[in-house]
């Protein structure tokens, strides 16, 4: 199968997208808005950047009629977020706080995901999520317009929770501990279990 993606629909380019990049973690973003209304979001473009300075990006995307979600108005009022990974423990919890809610209704309120106090950043993070990134946001660039047009947003990884449990030996976390999920296309998921290890060339 050939596929031109020039003339293809922005939803049906979305579609074999997610259908062929996996799997693809999660980030879990919490927000507040101006006012201090929080919001929380997982977005499953998302990805590591450099490691000097500490920076990742997400990507929030239009919604279909074009307009920006929450997580980028608030990102933009107030330059700070958490990102929270995701264990297969709070599959669910992450799930319903993809549900589409009214402007300033809290997630993190309406579907009982515990909230925890910030060390450097107001936006709380995740209680139960093993690990929290604390960013200040470093820019946003956008990528197309109208529906589903993409804003990749940068940032700059200020402060880092890691809980104990999921340590290994070595002091560095653990992937079978950290049990975290990735997305696949459609309604798929994937749980972080099954690995292997090759030895890079010297």
């Amino acid at each position: 199968m050939e596929i031109d993606l020039g003339p293809l629909k922005p939803r049906d380019a979305y579609a074999l997208l997610i259908s062929v990049i996996l799997p693809r973690p999660i980030a879990w973003v919490s927000t507040l808005s101006a006012d201090g209304r929080g919001n929380l979001a997982p977005f499953s473009f998302f990805q590591g950047v450099t490691a000097n300075p500490p920076t990742l990006l997400f990507v929030v995307a239009n919604t279909r009629d074009g307009s920006k979600k929450d997580t980028l108005r608030n990102v933009e009022a107030t330059r700070e977020f958490t990102v929270n990974l995701v264990p297969y423990s709070l599959a669910e919890a992450m799930n319903a706080t993809s549900a589409s809610l009214p402007h300033g209704e809290s997630e993190f309120e309406r579907f009982g995901v515990r909230p925890a106090p910030s060390a450097r950043v107001k936006p709380p993070r995740v209680a139960d999520s093993p690990v929290a990134l604390e960013c200040v946001l470093d820019r946003i660039v956008t990528v197309g317009e109208g529906p589903l047009a993409g804003n990749v947003v940068f940032g700059r990884i200020l402060h880092a929770h890691v809980d104990d449990a999921v340590l290994g030996a070595d002091g560095r976390p653990d992937p079978a501990k950290l049990d975290l999920i990735g997305r696949l296309g459609g309604e798929g998921y994937v749980r972080t279990r099954e690995r292997f290890d090759l030895r890079r060339p010297e």
